[in-house]
């Protein structure tokens, strides 16, 4: 007789993004990451208490690749305008690759799904330092929040399919980002 596979936390969270990528938010439940694992339900409640700790835990591990990723952008990017486009691209492509994960990290869930605590801190950071460098400090704050907004609008209807006017969405994208870097930009 085969010996149970063995879940570990690597693996719960490979499956759950295989999953939730596969099936979207409402795939992702702990019926399905179990049999993804190749064993029983029950046996995930040795890891998670229930599904809301699924999510989070997904949400959580999507937070931290997202701010992973732009923060290689931003080390490898000196200046502060381009470094700025480098991340919002940087997590353009990232929606793109990962659109329902994307949406767990920037939607709308209950407090007791959401990413928190040292995940959120690392998504943000590389953000963070790239509206410093471009607004300076007394404005980082507020300059990381108009770039994240715009660029998570900007990404979330063209996930959507919202833009149906014509026009390469590319173009669009990049016009807007050169015009929100600008404007954004500390005097000097």
């Amino acid at each position: 007789m085969p010996a149970p596979a063995k879940v570990t936390p690597d693996a719960l969270r490979a499956e759950a993004r295989l999953i939730l990528e596969r099936d979207g938010q409402q795939g992702l439940t702990m019926q399905a990451v179990a049999a993804g694992l190749g064993v029983r339900a029950p046996s995930l409640y040795k890891h998670l208490r229930d599904r809301d700790a699924l999510v989070r835990l997904v949400a959580e591990d999507v937070a931290v690749e997202l701010g992973e990723r732009m923060e290689r952008v931003l080390v490898a990017e000196p200046d502060a305008a381009d470094a700025v486009r480098a991340i919002a691209a940087s997590a353009r492509r990232f929606a793109h690759e990962n659109p329902h994960g994307y949406g767990l990290v920037f939607g709308p869930l209950p407090e007791s799904s959401r990413a928190r605590g040292s995940a959120m801190e690392r998504a943000s950071a590389p953000i963070l330092e790239a509206a410093r460098r471009l607004s300076g400090e007394a404005r980082a704050l507020d300059s990381a929040r108009t770039i994240t907004a715009w660029m998570h609008g900007f990404t979330s209807m063209e996930l959507a399919g919202a833009f149906r006017l014509g026009g390469s969405v590319d173009d669009a994208w990049s016009y807007g980002l050169d015009q929100l870097v600008r404007a954004l930009a500390a005097p000097g």
